[in-house]
């Protein structure tokens, strides 16, 4: 803070170590001298500013990076105090804050732009190649040849969609934005469901075991469906890629009664996931052993969980492979959305 002559008549500790200055030293000095702040062009902020000779209507600066030379970037935003409307300044009110934490948002949205792009490639060049074939050359292939292609761009389109939904829910993820739609819900017949769309893409029915789904009274579930099924998709996607061996279900009630819940289990017999991963794997771009993807469905799995109000977590399954846990609140909602 700056009196109406513009000098330091407060500084808190953490500006003085963003200036890199003792505040003892900095109290009386010319705020101008004590923080020389730069535009990136090289030109003096405070002489394109000046606060105590400019406009009589300002009332400060919204956030800028700016230059302290010899030192960082740095994030600046000021305030202009008068003691009445077109007066002259009688205080100037800078806030700093370091700018490594924009940096490294900076950063991983270069990363997210960077694999986006790389994940949309491979099934636009796809859609865009199989499309162009038959359009140019449509009679000589056979049906058969045709059907396959077809198939092909669908699967790939589906493929970007997906890819489309992940990110949209992560935006309305880390803004907070995003919403469930609850429902009474069968978490067993859901689960069913998918084993029912493995087996119809290809695979082994003997290669997934659902147990406890009917021996055991479930409490009611509400959830959003769609949102269900992207969980249920992801984990179960996941075991059947990476891991091995047969994919083992369970769900099963916890909890007391008027706390109840239900768990659903997703492990497989692969080799697992080693537990100094345990804390990354629900983080943006965290990948196992084979690389694949975006690296963005487990993050999106956690805020989907959490936005119904339950816990995920991971561990090691009996079998030696991946275990995936996770809980959804029993009972009906008290506002339902």
């Amino acid at each position: 803070m700056a009196d109406e002559q513009g000098f330091i008549v407060y500084v808190n500790k953490r500006a003085a170590a963003i200036i890199g200055t003792p505040s003892s030293e900095l109290l009386g000095q010319d705020i101008r001298t004590a923080l020389p702040l730069q535009e990136s062009d090289g030109r003096s902020w405070w002489a394109c500013t000046d606060p105590w000779k400019g406009l009589a209507t300002r009332t400060g600066h919204r956030e800028k990076l700016l230059i302290i030379p010899g030192r960082d970037e740095v994030l600046v935003t000021a305030r202009y105090v008068r003691p009445g409307r077109s007066m002259p300044v009688t205080q100037v009110i800078v806030g700093l804050r370091d700018a490594e934490a924009r940096r490294r948002a900076e950063a991983n949205n270069s990363a997210l732009i960077s694999t986006i792009a790389h994940e949309l490639r491979s099934p636009l060049t796809s859609v865009k190649g199989f499309s162009s074939t038959l359009l140019r050359r449509w009679d000589r292939f056979t049906d058969d040849q045709k059907r396959l292609m077809l198939q092909t761009i669908e699967a790939d389109a589906d493929r970007v969609t997906r890819l489309i939904t992940e990110l949209l829910d992560i935006s309305r993820i880390d803004s907070g934005r995003l919403q469930v739609r609850k429902q009474p819900v069968d978490v067993t017949a859901a689960i069913n469901r998918h084993i029912e769309r493995f087996v119809a893409s290809g695979y082994d029915r003997v290669r997934f075991d659902l147990s406890n789904g009917h021996d055991v009274a479930l409490p009611e579930v509400w959830a959003d469906p769609d949102r269900l099924d992207q969980i249920l998709a992801n984990l179960m996607e996941n075991a059947v890629r990476h891991g091995a061996g047969t994919v083992s279900m369970s769900v099963v009630p916890i909890g007391r009664e008027g706390d109840e819940a239900v768990a659903v289990t997703i492990s497989d017999e692969g080799e697992g996931i080693s537990p100094e991963q345990y804390p990354m794997i629900f983080t943006r771009f965290w990948h196992g052993r084979t690389r694949g993807g975006t690296g963005l469905g487990l993050y999106v799995v956690r805020g989907l969980v959490e936005a119904h109000g339950g816990t995920i977590s991971v561990g090691r399954a009996a079998a030696g492979g991946a275990e995936f846990r996770f809980t959804l609140p029993a009972g009906t909602p008290e506002h339902v959305v």
